[in-house]
This record gives structure tokens, sequence and C-alpha cells, in this order.
């Protein structure tokens, strides 16, 4: 909690719409909505954000904070992404498998711009495995200098329970590389090499972009009275706080940021900590499962792009359904393809000459829209009944116990959620649910973790250390040292590792500090 009223500004970036929200966030915790507005997104990305700014009130706001699917679409598109060299610690074993195997072959080849692979590593429970060879380092960044590469990639294996090879890799890199921007494994994902290898290859290929976007957000911002008296962030993939210089160095963890949004908004709208939600956008619903009001994490790994990564997501399922899906016919179907920002100017309603859900839902008096007009569309009743139909099931797959659970629908399209659903308690329909996405992101808090092997030192005291590491890296992110709350601690023992070894994660998230 803080000790004084703020206020913030939540933009969250979509494919069809561009939304912000001013929320006012009392002493005690409480958040309300101030003012809210809904634009369509530009095809520049910018040009919403200015749209957005230029509706909502800036009295009083302290921190605007943006949520993008910008570099997420960059990876999809293949749009946008710089060359990299890769430099792996993995010798004399372990290079069987070379960095970005398994990954699309044209987005491959427009990323890997060399690989390097030389001996180093740690084991699993800290012990080095080889000791970096420092001169093969150093020669690999000759080697990326002369090929004209000035984005890296570090990795070795087991490097979050020791981090020290990959750092000292990275040390050397930037000695021999006069402007080299590297991106160590460790900093994205977890223990398993190729999925934390392929994080920090999405991430470094990145770097270029994202130190002009950002730059761009922030002359946006700079346009407005808001450039002088509010301070910039970013929103990332488990629901908090990303500074630019951070967002700047690692673009991917605001990878799935804007359901992430949607769900903290909808926990807070719907007054639900624990449950599910669904955000039906204009081109995809996004199903969320909530615990203590934060997005429930995936443990599997996930792919962005056609590539395997394993690093800090929430638990999603994407369906093609939303506010634009196109309607078909012979047989009947919905989506996966929409009309997205172009739904006023392409849909029947609107004038245009493409049926949509949205149309269906007008036809049979779901939906009401000041302007638009009845359009006819044949067999609207089975098209609203098999997007309710789309949305059950998509809700029966993000259940974990067959107990019934409230169910938060946000959205532009969650016209489309029925009243009633098999296994959910309720549906609840927030005020402000077209715009949740850009009240989770005004919500967003600083967050640490940790991940590492824990030897000879007790459960409790290893869960302590986890929580202390936690607690540091939010406190030097920003957090309010007095106010960080502990949401997950997980602690698995190794028993087949010599000593008492364990595993443990924790998370802990916190009040950004005044000032």
């Amino acid at each position: 909690m803080t000790n004084r009223t703020v206020r913030r500004l939540g933009i969250d970036v979509g494919g069809t719409n561009t939304d912000a929200a001013v929320v006012e966030i009392g002493a005690d915790g409480s958040a309300s909505v101030v003012a809210s507005v809904k634009t369509p997104t530009t095809d520049d990305v910018l040009g919403g954000i200015r749209n957005a700014l230029a509706q909502v009130p800036h009295e009083g706001v302290e921190v605007v904070v943006i949520g993008t699917t910008h570099f997420t679409n960059a990876v999809i598109q293949r749009r946008g992404l710089n060359p990299v060299g890769f430099l792996r610690l993995c010798r004399p074993t372990g290079s069987s498998l070379p960095p970005t195997v398994g990954w699309p072959e044209d987005l491959a080849s427009e990323v890997c711009g060399a690989v390097a692979m030389v001996e180093g590593g740690i084991e699993y429970d800290g012990r080095p495995f080889m000791d970096v060879d420092e001169a093969g380092v150093i020669e690999a960044g000759q080697r990326f200098a002369a090929a004209g590469l000035t984005s890296f990639v570090v990795a070795g294996s087991f490097a979050p329970v020791d981090t020290s090879q990959e750092d000292r890799a990275a040390e050397l890199l930037a000695e021999c590389v006069p402007g080299a921007r590297v991106t160590v494994s460790h900093r994205l994902g977890r223990l398993g090499l190729l999925e934390r290898e392929n994080a920090a290859g999405l991430n470094a290929a990145l770097v270029d972009l994202a130190s002009s976007t950002i730059d761009a957000f922030a002359a946006a911002l700079a346009t407005t009275d808001l450039g002088h008296q509010a301070r910039l962030y970013l929103s990332q993939n488990d629901g908090t706080l990303l500074d630019l210089a951070d967002a700047a160095r690692y673009p991917v963890l605001t990878f799935a940021s804007g359901p992430t949004n949607s769900m903290r908004g909808a926990a807070l709208l719907g007054g639900v900590d624990d449950g599910l939600v669904v955000d039906v956008g204009g081109t995809t619903a996004d199903f969320g499962a909530l615990v203590a009001g934060y997005p429930r994490q995936a443990n599997a790994a996930v792919e962005f792009g056609g590539v395997r990564t394993l690093f800090r997501l929430p638990d999603l399922l994407s369906i093609g359904l939303g506010g634009g899906s196109r309607i078909r016919t012979d047989p009947l179907r919905l989506g996966p393809d929409s009309v997205g920002q172009h739904l006023t100017s392409m849909a029947l309603g609107f004038g245009g000459a493409i049926p949509t859900l949205t149309d269906a839902a007008l036809a049979t008096g779901r939906l009401t829209i000041p302007g638009a007009a009845i359009p006819d569309v044949p067999d609207a009743a089975r098209v609203v009944a098999l997007a309710a139909e789309m949305v059950a099931d998509g809700a029966d797959r993000m259940k974990l116990s067959a107990d019934a659970v409230p169910l938060v629908a946000v959205g532009g399209g969650a016209f489309a959620v029925p009243d009633a659903l098999p296994g959910i308690s309720e549906v609840i329909r927030p005020s402000h649910a077209g715009v949740a996405n850009a009240v989770g992101a005004a919500l967003a808090q600083v967050s640490g973790e940790t991940d590492r092997v824990f030897r000879n030192m007790g459960r409790q005291a290893a869960i302590d250390a986890a929580v202390a590491e936690a607690i540091e890296a939010a406190t030097s992110s920003g957090a309010d040292p007095t106010d960080i709350e502990v949401l997950e601690v997980e602690d698995l023992p190794l028993a087949y590792l010599p000593g008492d070894s364990r595993r443990v994660r924790a998370r802990v998230v916190g009040p950004l500090r005044a000032g």
C-alpha cells in the first residue's frame, strides 16, 4: 500500500484498440477509475497512444504505465529484428544441439548472425562443470565484431544456479566489442538451457527496435504536460512495472503483458482475487486464472513466433474469438481471422460488407451500439450460440478443479460471454470492463524473483535466503522496501544431489517508491 493517494495513467495498446484509464490509488490500497477512453489502434502504434493521451485528464497523474504488444508482434511478423551473435558456455559437451535449433527457418536465418561454443558451464548443484575459456570468449567476440554484430547472447548450462560465468563472459564481450549489448540468459529464464537461450535470443534480436520504440513512447509523453510531471514505465508479463532502462535491455519481458494487465484490472473491477478471467477483444479471447489477485504463472514451456521458451509468463489460453471475428458458413464458424481495428468501417453494422460477431450480436439484440445499424445476418442466433460454446470450452480448459468459480468478463467483446456457464458460479460484468487492460496497467507494482539451488542450509533457511534475494531484486527495481508482499514460494528437495540440496523459487511484489 502507498502512504498517500496517488493517480496513475494506464495505457494498453492492443491489436484493435488503444485503451487508457486514470486510476486513483488510495493510501489503504483501494483503487477507483477516474476516467477512461477507448480509441482505435493506429498502424504506427504511437498515433493511438497520442489520441488516448489527448482524451484523458492529466491533473495529478504521477506515473504513466504502457502495456504493448509491439515487441511480440515484431517476432510474430518477423519485422524490425536485428542479427545476434550466440555464445554458449558448454564445451566439451552440450554442443550437439546448436543455438536456434528448432526455430522456424525464416526466423532463425534473420536472427542468427553467428555462433560460438566454448568451454564452461555449471553443474546442477552449483559446482563449475568447466572453467570459462576466456581466450575463447575473446576470440568469439572478435569474430562477432568482424561480422558487424553488436547484439549478443551469453548462455551457459545451469547459469541461474550460479551466474558468475555468464557475467564474466558478458564483461569480456563488452571489453572487446565497442557498443556491445549483451543479453545474459539467467536474467530471463529458468534452468532449461535451450529454452532459456531461446528467450535470450529473441530478446537480443529486439534491442534495436526496443531502443527506438521506447524513445518514441517517451517523445509522445513529452508532447504533453505529463512529460514533466509523470514517470514512464512499461508493464511486464507478470503484471508489474518495468522501467525504461530495463525495458530497453529486456523487451521480451513485455511479452503477454496485455492479457496480464487485463487480469489484474479484472481482479480490481470485479472484486475477485481467485477465479477466472476472460478478456474478449476485437481479435482474440484470452482466458486466465487469478491467484491472490495476480495471474497464475505458467510452469510449462511457452512458444512465441514458433520459438519454445521457458520464462515467467502468465498461464494463458487464447482463442480466435473477438468482436471483429468474421462469420463463415458451410460449415458455420467464427474466426480466427478478424477485421480488427477496421471493425467500424468493414462490419455490416457500420456500412461495410463483412459479417462479424458484432453484427450477429446487433441482429439478435445482444448488443446495442449508438449509430450502428441492425444488420441482416443469417443464422445470427446460431452465431451468438457458437461464440458462447467457444467461451464455455475455453473456461473449462482453464479450470484446475471441478469446483465452481467466478468468471470476470472484460474487454470490448465481452458481450460474447453468456450470462451462465457450466462450472462457473457467477459471471461478473464490472463497470469499465472495456478498459480493464488499461486499469491493470495503471495498477502495476514492482516485482522481484529468484529461482536457484541452495545447499546445506536447511529448508527454512533456504526459503528465507530466497525470499531475501527476491526482496533485494524488487527493492533495486524501485519497490518500497517497507511494504513488500511475498506472493509465491516453492521449494523442491533434490534428493539425488549430495548434501541438503533444494531448489527454491520466490516471487514478491511491492508498491513503487514515491518520487
